[in-house]
């Protein structure tokens, strides 16, 4: 019965069947039709002493026996359309891909030609790539000069978004150690279980520091299997930088010094690929890019149960129409 009621998701497997209801209409108008133009058996030349007449009993009730035969033949139709209650499941197999954010900090990167400031430009559309990628597990590393893990990989997007909107400038030592930075992201990856492992590494500088050379990180990272997407970021020639001064905070112009042809060879050597931003427009389809390229495999097999609900229409239909036909032949016999 619980199923009978439930009617979120009803279906009719031989919905022909409700044609069946035109001659049903057909037959409501005929009889509406034969009240209005019955002709009176008897004329009388005034009905002031008949109007005041109460109906009998038998008379009274007597439409019943049309009601019960209108609805009976309409359960009647519904029952040989097979109304049935569809239940669908679905079983969503995902093979996901594990992914490190390797961001820089260095103080170069507040520069002013992404809007407001390229840590805040790369920080807004990290958040966008990691809202695009709701099945697979990210992690965050943050370097400047040293490397800090931000967030181990994890499908707890919220608390990984919670970490990167936490990013800034000046949180460890300055400088640019982009060995350091690919070698912690490496380290993050050394036991992900996803189909393939990937480290999205943006820099806007020069390795100038830190303990380990980015040549040997790149060779850790081709011992793991870790394919690397590298993201020089700023524009070319210089750039506006604030810079503290005993006067307070000056905005300068820099020169922006960003070392491609290393950041080429470590994508190369981890079969990944190297792209230039220069603005907030060409960073965000850069993520873009990565996303449409590295796709998660995601397989999702539906089954469909159906319940069939006709059996209290036909119930219906019977009692309805078999109770027509014993009130028609007792109740309300008529004698001709």
């Amino acid at each position: 019965m619980k199923a009978f009621l439930d009617w979120n998701h009803v279906t009719f497997a031989q919905p022909i069947f409700f044609l069946l209801l035109l001659p049903v209409i057909f037959m409501i108008w005929w009889q509406s039709r034969g009240r209005k133009n019955d002709n009176p058996a008897l004329r009388l030349t005034t009905l002031s002493g008949i109007d005041r007449t109460k109906i009998g009993g038998k008379a009274q009730y007597r439409p019943l026996l049309f009601v019960l035969r209108v609805i009976g033949l309409v359960a009647l139709c519904i029952a040989l359309a097979r109304p049935q209650s569809t239940n669908t499941t679905e079983n969503i197999d995902t093979e996901g891909i594990d992914i490190v954010l390797a961001m820089d900090v260095s103080g170069s990167m507040v520069a002013e030609d992404f809007k407001p400031n390229r840590i805040e430009a790369a920080k807004a559309v990290a958040l966008k790539f990691v809202d695009q990628r709701p099945t697979d597990r990210i992690g965050l590393v943050i370097f400047s000069g040293e490397s800090f893990t931000m967030c181990p990989i994890t499908i707890d997007h919220n608390v990984l978004k919670e970490q990167i909107a936490q990013v800034k400038n000046g949180m460890i030592v300055d400088g640019t150690s982009i060995g350091m930075g690919l070698a912690t992201a490496v380290d993050r990856l050394r036991f992900a279980t996803g189909r393939s492992k990937v480290i999205i590494l943006m820099t806007d500088g020069v390795n100038n520091m830190g303990l380990i050379d980015p040549m040997t990180a790149l060779e850790i990272a081709k011992a793991y299997k870790v394919r690397v997407y590298t993201i020089g970021i700023g524009t070319r020639g210089q750039a506006v930088i604030p810079v503290q001064t005993p006067m307070g905070v000056q905005k300068q112009m820099m020169q922006v010094d960003l070392d491609e042809p290393l950041l080429r060879q470590i994508a190369a050597g981890t079969n990944g690929k190297y792209f230039r931003a220069t603005d907030n427009k060409s960073l965000e389809g850069i993520y873009k890019d990565i996303d449409k390229l590295e796709k998660t495999r995601v397989d999702i097999t539906s089954y469909k149960h159906y319940a069939e609900l006709y059996f209290p229409f036909a119930l219906i239909a019977v009692l309805c129409l078999f109770l027509e036909m014993l009130l028609r032949y007792t109740v309300f016999r008529s004698i001709t």
